[in-house]
């Protein structure tokens, strides 16, 4: 086991309370489609904080996804998403995460930590790339991370009647998020 510090496998990391940026940051999923492609969309509507402690370990993570925000290319689509068939934005209109806590793996990082999704709450774990901290050149500091995870649709009450041909859509859900965050003064 090495003795280096945690910190020094992070370029430049910084502690403090990190808003991401929406311009600069993602969060996206694909599911299969009819068994033979898959559908990619993303929420463009999201409130994520990071507070990165003095030993990463002790850092933490809140997110707020407006689900309604959800695009995937197609508008009749997108409409159906939005419906009591899959996300319900009426009567859910947010998802949220919340980490319990921060692991090293290997040569990586993972965020345990719980999602909300349709009034229903499991456990998820985040694989994530801490890209490294550093300066702007319009003065401030931003860092940037990258997370993946998966998610059964059916463990948030989502399932989907089959049409005698197949699963019309996949199980599993593959989630993906960018961040570039700003530290906040």
């Amino acid at each position: 086991m090495s003795s280096a510090p945690v910190t020094g496998t992070i370029p430049g990391y910084t502690a403090g309370t990190w808003k991401a940026d929406p311009a600069h940051s993602g969060i996206a999923f694909a599911v299969r489609h009819l068994m033979v492609s898959k559908v990619r969309g993303r929420f463009t509507g999201s409130d994520v904080t990071i507070v990165t402690s003095e030993d990463p370990l002790g850092s933490s993570v809140v997110a707020t996804i407006d689900v309604a925000s959800i695009g995937t290319g197609n508008e009749r689509r997108d409409h159906h998403l939005r419906s009591a068939d899959y996300f319900d934005v009426e009567k859910y209109p947010t998802m949220s995460y919340r980490s319990t806590s921060i692991r090293r793996t290997g040569d990586g990082w993972v965020i345990d930590g719980e999602l909300t999704f349709r009034g229903v709450t499991r456990k998820v774990p985040l694989a994530v790339e801490a890209y490294g901290f550093g300066p702007v050149t319009s003065g401030g500091r931003r860092a940037g991370f990258s997370a993946s995870a998966q998610i059964d649709r059916r463990d948030y009450g989502i399932h989907i009647p089959m049409d005698g041909v197949g699963g019309v859509v996949g199980e599993t859900v593959s989630i993906s998020l960018d961040v570039e965050a700003v530290l906040q003064r």
